[in-house]
């Protein structure tokens, strides 16, 4: 037995009508205006991760550099504060006065990390970091004859509220 439809029933059962490829494509378009700004947030959520990574070490290297200082194994005049002159210098090392051996150097950093959020591609890693002096206040950070403590030079806020300068 053949069962035939009519002419009206096989063109709709071909393909989609254009509402239901309208009603699609606005619904893929909202599932997406929710999705950009999760992905920005995850961005940004990331860079501030590095960001904080990149404080640590140079926060832990300037504190190696100071106890290392204070021990005797680095040379410094009277004047001096004990921390490095410059964050170079936690990568190019420094002569181990302890050492018998007059060449060994002791090494802070492998490389000075570059600010994520700061400075183009083409600025070297030490010049994205605002650098804070001994001798300078806490509110009014400025460099000066050593590297107390670094700090990001972008001007936002990040996701936790806080400027990004003052973490």
């Amino acid at each position: 037995m053949i069962v035939r439809y009519p002419a009206r029933a096989r063109t709709r059962a071909r393909g989609f009508t254009l509402i239901e490829l309208l009603i699609t494509v606005a619904i893929v378009a909202l599932l997406a205006s929710v999705a950009m700004p999760l992905a920005s947030v995850a961005a940004q959520r990331d860079k501030e991760q590095e960001l904080r990574r990149s404080l640590r070490e140079i926060r832990e290297a300037i504190d190696a550099y100071k106890r290392a200082s204070d021990e005797g194994r680095i040379q410094r005049s009277i004047d001096q504060s004990g921390y490095p002159p410059t964050l170079a210098v936690l990568v190019e090392g420094v002569a181990d006065a302890k050492s018998a051996d007059k060449a060994a150097k002791i090494y802070f950093l492998r490389r000075i990390p570059r600010d994520p959020l700061s400075g183009s591609p083409e600025t070297p890693a030490g010049e994205t970091w605002g650098l804070r002096a001994y001798d300078s206040p806490p509110e009014s950070p400025r460099p000066g004859r050593d590297v107390f403590d670094v700090r990001s030079l972008h001007p936002g806020t990040g996701l936790n509220g806080v400027a990004y300068k003052e973490w």
